[in-house]
Protein backbone atom coordinates (compact mmCIF):
# COMPACT_ATOMS: atom_id res chain seq x y z
CA UNK A 1 0.00 0.00 0.00
CA UNK A 2 1.48 3.61 -0.69
CA UNK A 3 2.08 5.16 2.76
CA UNK A 4 0.79 8.74 3.37
CA UNK A 5 1.58 8.89 7.26
CA UNK A 6 4.20 7.10 9.36
CA UNK A 7 5.15 7.54 13.25
CA UNK A 8 7.09 5.63 15.88
CA UNK A 9 6.36 5.37 19.80
CA UNK A 10 9.19 3.47 22.04
CA UNK A 11 8.48 1.27 24.46
CA UNK A 12 10.16 2.63 27.90
CA UNK A 13 11.41 1.07 31.12
CA UNK A 14 10.42 2.66 34.48
CA UNK A 15 14.21 3.11 36.49
CA UNK A 16 12.33 4.53 39.61
CA UNK A 17 9.66 6.39 40.99
CA UNK A 18 6.80 3.82 39.98
CA UNK A 19 3.35 4.27 41.82
CA UNK A 20 4.76 7.20 43.92
CA UNK A 21 4.94 9.15 40.69
CA UNK A 22 0.83 9.40 41.21
CA UNK A 23 1.23 11.68 44.02
CA UNK A 24 3.92 13.57 43.02
CA UNK A 25 6.71 11.35 43.34
CA UNK A 26 9.86 12.27 40.61
CA UNK A 27 10.14 9.08 38.18
CA UNK A 28 13.09 8.61 35.58
CA UNK A 29 12.43 6.71 33.04
CA UNK A 30 14.32 6.05 29.47
CA UNK A 31 13.17 4.45 26.05
CA UNK A 32 13.47 0.90 24.72
CA UNK A 33 15.16 1.49 21.73
CA UNK A 34 14.90 -1.98 20.75
CA UNK A 35 11.18 -2.03 21.12
CA UNK A 36 8.66 0.37 19.46
CA UNK A 37 5.37 0.18 17.53
CA UNK A 38 5.53 1.64 13.69
CA UNK A 39 2.23 2.98 12.42
CA UNK A 40 1.63 3.60 8.69
CA UNK A 41 -1.56 4.99 6.93
CA UNK A 42 -2.70 4.95 4.12
CA UNK A 43 -5.73 7.27 2.93
CA UNK A 44 -8.59 5.57 0.80
CA UNK A 45 -12.27 5.79 0.90
CA UNK A 46 -13.58 2.69 2.75
CA UNK A 47 -14.34 2.04 6.40
CA UNK A 48 -11.12 2.12 8.77
CA UNK A 49 -9.17 -1.07 8.18
CA UNK A 50 -7.15 -2.38 10.85
CA UNK A 51 -3.70 -4.87 10.05
CA UNK A 52 -1.46 -5.82 12.86
CA UNK A 53 1.82 -7.08 12.02
CA UNK A 54 5.33 -7.83 14.12
CA UNK A 55 5.77 -10.21 17.20
CA UNK A 56 3.61 -8.40 19.61
CA UNK A 57 1.05 -6.82 16.83
CA UNK A 58 -1.54 -9.50 17.20
CA UNK A 59 -1.59 -8.57 20.80
CA UNK A 60 -3.14 -5.08 20.02
CA UNK A 61 -6.45 -6.61 18.71
CA UNK A 62 -8.37 -6.13 21.49
CA UNK A 63 -6.79 -2.76 22.95
CA UNK A 64 -6.88 -0.55 19.42
CA UNK A 65 -10.92 -0.41 18.37
CA UNK A 66 -11.23 0.57 22.04
CA UNK A 67 -9.01 3.51 22.01
CA UNK A 68 -10.36 4.82 18.71
CA UNK A 69 -13.85 4.74 20.23
CA UNK A 70 -12.36 6.76 23.86
CA UNK A 71 -10.59 9.37 21.32
CA UNK A 72 -13.59 9.72 19.09
CA UNK A 73 -15.81 10.27 22.49
CA UNK A 74 -13.44 13.13 23.48
CA UNK A 75 -13.22 14.40 19.85
CA UNK A 76 -17.00 14.03 19.05
CA UNK A 77 -16.69 12.29 16.05
CA UNK A 78 -18.15 9.04 14.60
CA UNK A 79 -15.61 6.03 13.86
CA UNK A 80 -17.23 5.73 10.75
CA UNK A 81 -15.66 9.50 9.77
CA UNK A 82 -11.93 7.47 9.81
CA UNK A 83 -11.34 5.84 6.41
CA UNK A 84 -8.28 3.89 4.68
CA UNK A 85 -5.71 1.57 5.85
CA UNK A 86 -3.94 1.34 9.21
CA UNK A 87 -0.74 -0.96 9.66
CA UNK A 88 0.24 -1.00 13.28
CA UNK A 89 3.49 -3.33 14.01
CA UNK A 90 4.71 -3.33 17.08
CA UNK A 91 7.27 -5.57 19.09
CA UNK A 92 6.73 -4.34 22.38
CA UNK A 93 4.22 -6.97 24.37
CA UNK A 94 1.14 -6.22 25.95
CA UNK A 95 0.62 -6.73 29.59
CA UNK A 96 4.31 -6.75 30.46
CA UNK A 97 4.92 -2.79 32.00
CA UNK A 98 7.13 -2.05 28.95
CA UNK A 99 4.75 0.60 27.75
CA UNK A 100 2.58 -0.99 25.27
CA UNK A 101 -0.38 1.18 25.88
CA UNK A 102 1.55 4.11 25.96
CA UNK A 103 2.91 3.69 22.97
CA UNK A 104 -0.40 3.08 20.85
CA UNK A 105 -2.14 5.91 22.37
CA UNK A 106 0.69 8.33 21.22
CA UNK A 107 0.91 6.52 17.75
CA UNK A 108 -2.90 6.98 17.36
CA UNK A 109 -2.75 10.04 19.06
CA UNK A 110 -0.09 11.58 16.29
CA UNK A 111 -1.81 9.82 13.66
CA UNK A 112 -5.16 11.29 14.11
CA UNK A 113 -2.79 15.04 14.49
CA UNK A 114 -2.09 14.21 10.76
CA UNK A 115 -6.01 14.23 10.19
CA UNK A 116 -6.21 17.15 11.45
CA UNK A 117 -8.36 16.56 14.65
CA UNK A 118 -5.53 16.52 17.37
CA UNK A 119 -3.31 19.74 17.78
CA UNK A 120 0.12 18.56 18.28
CA UNK A 121 0.24 21.18 21.87
CA UNK A 122 -2.47 18.85 23.08
CA UNK A 123 -1.06 15.31 22.20
CA UNK A 124 0.24 14.74 25.73
CA UNK A 125 -2.76 15.46 27.70
CA UNK A 126 -5.16 13.80 24.70
CA UNK A 127 -2.66 10.30 24.84
CA UNK A 128 -2.74 10.53 28.87
CA UNK A 129 -6.60 10.31 28.44
CA UNK A 130 -6.90 7.50 26.17
CA UNK A 131 -4.59 5.55 28.39
CA UNK A 132 -6.77 5.66 31.39
CA UNK A 133 -8.51 3.34 29.66
CA UNK A 134 -6.41 0.85 30.94
CA UNK A 135 -4.62 1.94 34.22
CA UNK A 136 -8.07 4.16 35.42
CA UNK A 137 -5.35 7.17 36.39
CA UNK A 138 -2.45 7.58 34.04
CA UNK A 139 0.34 9.17 35.71
CA UNK A 140 1.50 10.45 32.24
CA UNK A 141 5.09 9.08 32.29
CA UNK A 142 4.67 6.55 30.11
CA UNK A 143 3.06 8.78 27.46
CA UNK A 144 5.68 11.44 28.15
CA UNK A 145 8.43 9.21 27.12
CA UNK A 146 6.92 7.36 24.41
CA UNK A 147 6.14 11.17 22.76
CA UNK A 148 9.71 12.42 23.48
CA UNK A 149 11.66 9.09 22.50
CA UNK A 150 14.71 10.32 25.29
CA UNK A 151 15.22 9.41 28.64
CA UNK A 152 13.32 11.68 30.95
CA UNK A 153 12.97 12.93 34.84
CA UNK A 154 9.00 13.30 35.30
CA UNK A 155 6.89 14.74 37.43
CA UNK A 156 3.06 14.70 37.26
CA UNK A 157 1.43 17.77 35.99
CA UNK A 158 4.62 19.68 35.18
CA UNK A 159 8.37 18.86 34.81
CA UNK A 160 9.42 16.31 32.09
CA UNK A 161 13.32 17.10 31.72
CA UNK A 162 15.33 15.36 29.26
CA UNK A 163 18.33 13.51 31.27
CA UNK A 164 21.52 11.91 29.79
CA UNK A 165 23.40 9.80 32.01
CA UNK A 166 27.11 10.45 32.43
CA UNK A 167 27.54 6.85 31.92
CA UNK A 168 26.05 4.20 30.67
CA UNK A 169 24.88 1.66 33.15
CA UNK A 170 24.72 -2.17 32.28
CA UNK A 171 21.28 -2.20 32.90
CA UNK A 172 18.50 -4.93 31.65
CA UNK A 173 15.10 -5.85 31.59
CA UNK A 174 13.83 -9.29 31.56
CA UNK A 175 10.20 -11.38 32.11
CA UNK A 176 9.11 -12.30 35.51
CA UNK A 177 7.35 -14.73 33.92
CA UNK A 178 3.74 -13.75 34.77
CA UNK A 179 1.90 -11.26 33.26
CA UNK A 180 1.07 -7.88 35.27
CA UNK A 181 -2.49 -6.26 35.27
CA UNK A 182 -1.21 -2.38 35.71
CA UNK A 183 -4.80 -1.28 37.24
CA UNK A 184 -4.53 -4.16 39.96
CA UNK A 185 -1.40 -2.72 40.93
CA UNK A 186 -2.26 0.44 41.18
CA UNK A 187 -5.74 -0.24 43.10
CA UNK A 188 -3.27 -2.60 45.41
CA UNK A 189 -0.92 0.48 45.89
CA UNK A 190 -4.02 3.14 46.55
CA UNK A 191 -6.00 0.29 49.27
CA UNK A 192 -3.04 0.25 51.49
CA UNK A 193 -2.52 4.17 51.67
CA UNK A 194 -6.87 4.31 52.78
CA UNK A 195 -5.92 1.47 55.16
CA UNK A 196 -2.83 2.48 56.04
CA UNK A 197 -1.99 5.96 55.05
CA UNK A 198 1.60 6.31 57.04
CA UNK A 199 2.58 3.38 56.08
CA UNK A 200 2.00 4.56 52.28
CA UNK A 201 2.98 7.48 52.69
CA UNK A 202 6.50 6.01 54.73
CA UNK A 203 6.92 4.28 51.76
CA UNK A 204 6.45 7.23 49.11
CA UNK A 205 8.65 8.96 50.54
CA UNK A 206 11.45 5.90 50.43
CA UNK A 207 10.85 5.78 47.04
CA UNK A 208 11.44 9.59 46.54
CA UNK A 209 14.67 9.20 48.50
CA UNK A 210 15.70 6.49 45.68
CA UNK A 211 15.14 8.82 43.07
CA UNK A 212 17.30 11.36 44.10
CA UNK A 213 19.91 8.86 44.74
CA UNK A 214 19.63 7.37 41.61
CA UNK A 215 20.07 10.98 40.17
CA UNK A 216 23.10 11.89 41.73
CA UNK A 217 24.65 8.52 40.65
CA UNK A 218 23.66 8.88 36.82
CA UNK A 219 26.00 12.50 37.35
CA UNK A 220 28.93 10.51 38.35
CA UNK A 221 31.44 8.70 36.89
CA UNK A 222 31.06 4.86 36.48
CA UNK A 223 32.86 3.60 39.37
CA UNK A 224 31.79 5.75 41.44
CA UNK A 225 28.08 5.77 40.17
CA UNK A 226 27.55 2.29 40.12
CA UNK A 227 27.36 1.28 44.37
CA UNK A 228 25.57 4.31 44.40
CA UNK A 229 23.18 3.82 41.32
CA UNK A 230 23.01 -0.16 42.91
CA UNK A 231 21.87 1.51 46.55
CA UNK A 232 19.07 3.33 44.80
CA UNK A 233 17.33 0.61 42.85
CA UNK A 234 17.46 -1.70 45.77
CA UNK A 235 15.53 1.27 47.64
CA UNK A 236 12.82 1.36 44.88
CA UNK A 237 12.89 -2.52 44.64
CA UNK A 238 12.52 -2.77 48.56
CA UNK A 239 9.56 -0.29 47.91
CA UNK A 240 7.50 -2.92 45.59
CA UNK A 241 8.28 -5.78 48.54
CA UNK A 242 6.22 -3.25 50.97
CA UNK A 243 3.45 -2.71 48.32
CA UNK A 244 3.07 -6.83 47.67
CA UNK A 245 3.55 -6.66 44.28
CA UNK A 246 6.26 -8.92 44.23
CA UNK A 247 4.77 -12.34 45.15
CA UNK A 248 5.09 -15.42 42.96
CA UNK A 249 7.21 -15.03 39.73
CA UNK A 250 8.02 -12.01 39.66
CA UNK A 251 10.03 -13.07 43.12
CA UNK A 252 11.57 -16.32 41.68
CA UNK A 253 13.12 -14.15 39.22
CA UNK A 254 14.68 -11.33 40.80
CA UNK A 255 16.17 -14.16 43.44
CA UNK A 256 17.19 -16.41 39.88
CA UNK A 257 19.11 -12.98 38.35
CA UNK A 258 20.51 -12.18 41.68
CA UNK A 259 21.88 -15.68 41.88
CA UNK A 260 23.77 -15.13 38.23
CA UNK A 261 25.39 -12.06 39.81
CA UNK A 262 22.80 -9.05 39.35
CA UNK A 263 23.91 -5.91 41.96
CA UNK A 264 20.39 -4.90 41.99
CA UNK A 265 17.04 -5.76 40.82
CA UNK A 266 13.47 -4.58 40.64
CA UNK A 267 10.34 -4.75 39.21
CA UNK A 268 9.79 -2.07 36.24
CA UNK A 269 6.38 -0.62 36.10
CA UNK A 270 3.48 -1.83 37.81
CA UNK A 271 5.02 -4.42 39.34
CA UNK A 272 2.61 -8.14 40.56
CA UNK A 273 4.32 -9.85 37.04
CA UNK A 274 5.86 -8.00 33.75
CA UNK A 275 9.52 -6.90 33.88
CA UNK A 276 12.08 -6.46 36.04
CA UNK A 277 14.84 -4.25 35.84
CA UNK A 278 18.50 -5.55 36.75
CA UNK A 279 21.83 -4.24 37.26
CA UNK A 280 25.24 -5.56 36.44
CA UNK A 281 29.07 -4.43 37.07
CA UNK A 282 29.42 -5.63 33.15
CA UNK A 283 27.79 -7.83 30.67
CA UNK A 284 25.65 -10.37 32.43
CA UNK A 285 26.78 -14.07 32.15
CA UNK A 286 26.61 -14.95 28.01
CA UNK A 287 24.41 -17.83 28.58
CA UNK A 288 21.54 -15.66 30.14
CA UNK A 289 22.51 -12.63 27.83
CA UNK A 290 19.62 -13.52 24.83
CA UNK A 291 16.90 -13.68 27.91
CA UNK A 292 17.74 -9.90 28.64
CA UNK A 293 16.87 -6.78 26.49
CA UNK A 294 19.19 -4.16 26.97
CA UNK A 295 18.12 -0.54 28.52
Amino acid sequence: MSIDFTCKAFGKCIIAGEHAVLRGVPAVVFPIQSRNLDLSYSRGEQPLELRLVGDHGKELQLLVWGVLEKACELKGIKRTDLKGTLLLESSIPVGAGMGASAALCVALTRWLGYLGYVVEDDYYEFARNLENLFHGESSGVDIAVALSGEGLRFVRNGEKKPLTPAWKPHWYISYSGKRGVTVDAVNKVKDLLLKNPTVGEQIDQQMAEAVGILETALKMDEKTGLPVLAKALTLAGDCFEKWDLNEGEPAKHIAWLKEQGALAVKPTGSGGGGYVLSLWTSLPPAEIQSQLIPC
